[in-house]
């Protein structure tokens, strides 16, 4: 491809301007003409398969295959699935290096699914992904596989007329690796959730669901039996996170939270605008022993916390806290609800085992 550049004389100020652009847009143009004198079409394809599973931050296998059709400093990037498309290895080193032999090789965290894709020197891979993106803007193949083995499929659970997913991985969530047993929450013949966090041969089992479909704006409203009998460390939670926008921008999440976080003497209770380290998006309580309902409001630009006691949040029961935040509220993406028990920097200390939660209802009102 040829390139012929002719330059007019329109003084110095115009001069520079009009250089500069040149000098701008110069890269891209060799960069289009580097991707048409390809020879062969890319292509990429994965050779070895890891296990298929359900993800989490301890266990890594290594994901291998072949490409065609590379030009110099071309790149593969990896993802493993396990709820959304995670790059792999890691945060900071998301580039696989082509070997001379065409060959592509590197660790990757467990999931139910793997990508490779096969892009152009200067591609900036996404940290995480909805769906693996088609080819273009810089990607030049891809190939998207099941894990080895057997199939997995999470567990499902039905509670008070919804569909939710029973967290069965390890998770890194409050100071540490958690993980998370699926048999750990289930459903009674009277329609209650039951959440449970228990030890098996020395090892730590929390419990985690969260519904399969966001909801968006409007009233969430839980009935939860007493939580009382948790130990100091023990953590219930009640929170909207949507996954893809989380450690990107940590206007992600808000939360309500029933534990006291390893001290004795600190509150028991608080509501949370993420980031929790900012005081003014914390406000603790005191959350009485017995039945309460926890409730937030989720409206454009604020959401309002609320708990009383007792089955019902109607006029005339007893208010033990009221919040509203109007400020660094998310708006609503993918925002999932999650209920979740788990103990707090559990490895330092021994808590009561095994410990429970009883949720009675879950209500949602656009």
């Amino acid at each position: 491809m040829a390139l012929t550049l002719r330059i007019i004389r329109l003084g110095t100020g115009r001069w520079q301007k009009i250089s500069s652009v040149l000098l701008a847009t110069l890269p891209f143009v060799f960069l289009g003409c580097h991707t048409a004198q390809r020879n062969l079409k890319p292509a990429i394809q994965i050779t070895r398969v890891p296990a298929a599973s359900l993800g989490g931050p301890r266990v890594m296998d290594y994901m291998e295959g072949k490409v065609s059709g590379t030009q110099a400093g071309d790149q593969v990037v990896l993802y493993a699935f396990s709820e959304v498309w995670w790059i792999q290895p890691f945060r900071n080193a998301g580039l696989t290096n082509i070997q001379p032999d065409s060959s592509w090789r590197n660790s990757t965290h467990l999931g139910t699914d793997y990508a490779a894709l096969l892009v152009e020197p200067g591609y900036r891979p996404a940290l995480k992904l909805g769906s693996i993106p088609s080819i273009g803007n810089g990607v030049l193949a891809t190939a998207i596989v099941k894990g080895s083995g057997a199939t997995i499929v999470p567990k499902r659970i039905h509670f008070s007329g919804y569909d939710w997913t029973a967290q069965g991985a390890d998770n890194d969530t409050a100071g540490e690796t958690q993980s998370y047993d699926p048999n750990n929450a289930w459903v009674d013949e009277k329609g209650y959730l039951h959440l449970r966090m228990n030890e098996r041969d020395g090892h730590w089992y929390c419990a985690e669901i969260h519904t399969m479909r966001s909801l968006g704006y409007g009233t969430y409203r839980f009935v939860v039996q007493d939580t009382g009998h948790l130990d100091s460390s023990a953590t219930f939670r009640i929170f909207a996170y949507d996954l893809l926008l989380a450690n990107e921008s940590r206007n992600d999440e808000f939360d309500i939270e029933l534990s006291r976080w390893d001290d004795p003497a600190g509150n028991n209770a608080r509501y949370v605008l993420q980031p929790y380290y900012v005081p003014k998006n914390v406000a603790k309580f005191e959350a009485p022993a017995g039945e309460l309902t926890h409730t937030f409001r989720w409206d454009p630009g604020k959401v309002s916390f609320r708990t009383v006691q007792g089955a019902v949040d109607t006029p005339g029961q007893k208010i033990v806290s009221e919040k509203v935040f109007t400020e660094g509220v998310p708006v609503p993406a993918n925002h999932k609800i999650y209920i979740d028990l788990l103990d707090f920097l559990h490895s330092r200390h021994t808590a009561k085992l095994p410990t429970e939660v009883v949720i009675e209802k879950f209500d949602y009102q656009p």
